[in-house]
């Protein structure tokens, strides 16, 4: 991946970002998300993809059987435990059958990216949330009394299986996510940040590790062996991440802009006394009708053409290999049996793939 100097990218600031969001009308804010940001951020042309990753927020407010909405679920909880002074047999009878019900927020991901320059790292993504705001279900639950009032704050009785049949109440609104440091991320610069606090982390460790041995069994007894001995290149590892635009880049797949098939989910973030966790799990933006799985006995030949298949399927030369490695859609046993098909000479693939398919086997990643 090339690392050519460019001017630093002024990125759009959450505050920005979140009013943009907050002035978007519910009736049209799919519509208008990529032109308001637009017009917002000067020099950046925004796109929007969607992800079918359902998820629902706590309950947020209690709505009266004639829609009068009264307030903040939680508050509304306590209050109402209070007027029948904190009996919960009295609060369950009282509530069972009044029609009364709690709202959520349900959402999906979304994820804006604007390009910046030429290279596979060089675009901004800002993460977010779609979110809509459903009646989902009764204050308590309409058939068992509760246990204890923390039941009542987590209510499990309620089903979330078709949010088509829940009523909506208000949205879609776009919320910014990904308050660990992911929300809004310039990618290259993120990649320089996790290559270097990796680097730094396996520098902070080389006195203990220089202290280290591994214990070998062998035929001649147990043998000490000097850990950066058994593995010489520990302070040269290229995190995964890294790897994963480098090998986009040298791959067919370089052709396409890799914001066009895959979000990433962006974590960096210090707990006090911890070390700072960094990273990313890509997210395809569209996934293969079937998993394809490296199954016992399967042929490299009828391997390849199933990710001939996937390829015309995502219309994106390559795909199958980092759906690999993802891990979910692709089985990991289908490169190494792929590869092996290579290094016999029973099975090509262009060159450039060929060699992030066997450098990957030597070395494999996973998200």
């Amino acid at each position: 991946m090339s690392e050519q100097k460019q001017k630093p990218v002024r990125l759009p600031d959450p505050a920005s970002v979140e009013t943009v969001l907050a002035a978007l009308q519910p009736q049209s804010a799919d519509a208008e998300l990529a032109p308001a940001l637009n017009k917002t951020f000067a020099g950046f042309a925004f796109t929007v993809a969607r992800i079918n990753d359902p998820y629902w927020c706590n309950p947020h407010a209690v709505v009266a059987a004639d829609g009068t909405r009264r307030g903040d679920h939680r508050a509304w909880v306590e209050r109402a435990l209070a007027d029948v002074g904190g009996d919960l047999t009295a609060f369950w009878n009282r509530h069972h059958e009044s029609g009364e019900q709690f709202t959520e927020w349900r959402g999906a991901s979304a994820f804006a990216f604007a390009p910046t320059g030429p290279g596979v790292a060089d675009f901004v993504q800002l993460s977010l949330g779609r979110e809509t705001e459903h009646l989902a279900g009764p204050v308590v639950d309409p058939d068992y009394r509760p246990n204890s009032a923390d039941h009542l704050f987590e209510p499990t009785w309620a089903s979330r299986e078709s949010a088509v049949e829940a009523r909506q109440l208000a949205g879609p609104v776009y919320r910014l996510r990904g308050r660990t440091g992911g929300g809004i991320v310039h990618m290259r610069s993120f990649l320089a940040r996790r290559a270097r606090i990796e680097r730094q982390q396996r520098e902070a460790s080389r006195p203990e590790l220089e202290s280290r041995v591994i214990h070998e069994v062998g035929s001649e007894g147990v043998r000490d062996i000097p850990f950066l001995e058994a593995n010489p290149d520990w302070f040269d590892f290229f995190p995964r991440e890294n790897r994963f635009f480098a090998d986009w880049a040298r791959s067919s797949a370089a052709s396409v802009r890799i914001f066009d098939h895959w979000a990433f989910d962006i974590h960096d973030f210090e707990e006090p006394g911890q070390k700072r966790e960094i990273g990313f799990i890509p997210r395809p933006l569209k996934t293969p009708a079937e998993r394809l799985l490296g199954e016992e006995g399967i042929s490299v030949h009828r391997l390849m053409e199933r990710i001939e298949a996937i390829d015309a399927e995502m219309d994106l030369p390559f795909a199958w290999f980092f759906l690999m490695t993802h891990g979910h859609f692709v089985d990991p046993d289908v490169g190494h049996i792929i590869a092996d098909g290579l290094r016999a000479g029973r099975v090509r693939l262009p060159d450039r793939d060929a060699a992030v398919l066997l450098a990957w086997a030597d070395r494999k990643y996973l998200f």
